[in-house]
Parts: structure tokens; C-alpha cells; sequence
């Protein structure tokens, strides 16, 4: 039977989802799941993507033969901008028929596959669709990053009642606290959050993300 895939977004960029995608996947391999993580496409880089990088440095292991042969992350683009401008740039267009695949390939070889999108959710993959629209096409269920800066609640509440408008299941909420920023509003937008999942997203798991996880 296939792993189960479940999607990694953030409610804007630079929040930390890919710190987040590697601390969860290596929580996930102490309990002794096996996982991989996907990176769906990347920018800003050559060859090798960074975030996938990241991601092992962060679970302590390894590149391994489905990275090294880009079953990992297939679409990388040298420019460090939007992945639909990206493509356009390098006339080269994003295959999401094959990123599916690979990620259904991996899922045969893994009880879970973290696949890590880029910036936010609706950032576009091509002239028509967004990530938002490729996870609600395959019901992928969500794990979204958000964190304590200020206008975080606004970003991360309109994230929520989207996915609850598109039945996109969020599957967790991680609050992510590194690096440390105003403690007041911290605490305060993090019960704001658990709060306001446990009404609309009960199924929803809430967790923090400290600097000593990393």
C-alpha cells in the first residue's frame, strides 16, 4: 500500500517551512516512520536543490539515491523569483503531471512523503494554476507554517478559510517561533490560532517549532 503524501506551505515566504519540513520529517523517523521529503520545485539554485539540502542537514542524514537522481526535485531554476516566472525564464515549463508521479513513486517506497511546496499557497505555477490549486486537484492533505511576526494572524487566517472553502483538510498548524520576536504578540497569536483551529479545523494538530529543535 502507498505512503501517505502530505503537502508543506507556509502563509508566505521566508516563514521557515523548510526548517519546519525537516524537523517533522525527522520527528516522524525517531518514531520509526519511514520518510522522504520533496521539494515540488525550487529557485534560486543549480543542480541540487538547497531546500532539499536543508532538509537532511536538519533530519542528520545523508543525500540519498532519490535525490541524487532528482526523483526528490525535479524542477530547478537558477533565478530567485516566482516558480511560473522562473520556468518562463528558462522556457523550460513545469511537468506537474511528473511531479506527481514522483511523488507517487516515492510514496511506494515510504509510509510519508513531506512534499514542500514554494513561498505561500497561491503562488503561481504556470499562467493558470497556483500550488492551492494543484493541492485541492489531488486532496492533499496540508501542513502550513506560520510564526509570531507581526500580521501573521491575518496571513494565516485567510490560509485557513481557504483551505476550508477549497475542503482542502489541514492536517497541522506549525507555529513556528525561530528566531524569537516580540514574546507579547507571540503568545498572544499562538492562542489567537489554537483557538481559532480548534472551532473551524478540529481534526488539525497545532504545534511549535523552537530554536532548540533545530
Amino acid at each position: 500500500m502507498a505512503g501517505q503524501i502530505l503537502f508543506v506551505s507556509g502563509i508566505d515566504t521566508e516563514v521557515g517551512k523548510t526548517i519546519a519540513t525537516g524537523v517533522y520529517a525527522r520527528k516522524l523517523a525517531q518514531q520509526g516512520v519511514r520518510v522522504i521529503t520533496q521539494k515540488m520545485v525550487q529557485t534560486g539554485c543549480e543542480r541540487l536543490s538547497e531546500d532539499i539540502l536543508t532538509h537532511r542537514k536538519v533530519q542528520g542524514v545523508a543525500l540519498n539515491e532519490d535525490d541524487l537522481s532528482g526523483l526528490t526535485c525535479r524542477f530547478i531554476y537558477h533565478y530567485p523569483c516566482s516558480p511560473h516566472l522562473a520556468a518562463e525564464m528558462e522556457e523550460r515549463a513545469i511537468d506537474l503531471a511528473r511531479i506527481t508521479q514522483d511523488s507517487q513513486t516515492l510514496a511506494q517506497r515510504y509510509d510519508v512523503v513531506l512534499l514542500e511546496g514554494a513561498g505561500g499557497l497561491a503562488v503561481p505555477l504556470n499562467d493558470t494554476l497556483t500550488s492551492l490549486d494543484y493541492i485541492q486537484q489531488h486532496r492533499y492533505p496540508l501542513i502550513l507554517v506560520t510564526s509570531g511576526k507581526l500580521g501573521s494572524i491575518n496571513h494565516t487566517l485567510l490560509s485557513l478559510e481557504v483551505c476550508r472553502a477549497r475542503q482542502i483538510p489541514v492536517h497541522t498548524l506549525i507555529y513556528n517561533r525561530y528566531p524569537k520576536k516580540d514574546a507579547l504578540i507571540e503568545r498572544s497569536s499562538a492562542a489567537y490560532l489554537q483557538t481559532y483551529l480548534k472551532k473551524h479545523h478540529p481534526q488539525a494538530v497545532f504545534e511549535f517549532l523552537d530554536a532548540q529543535a533545530l
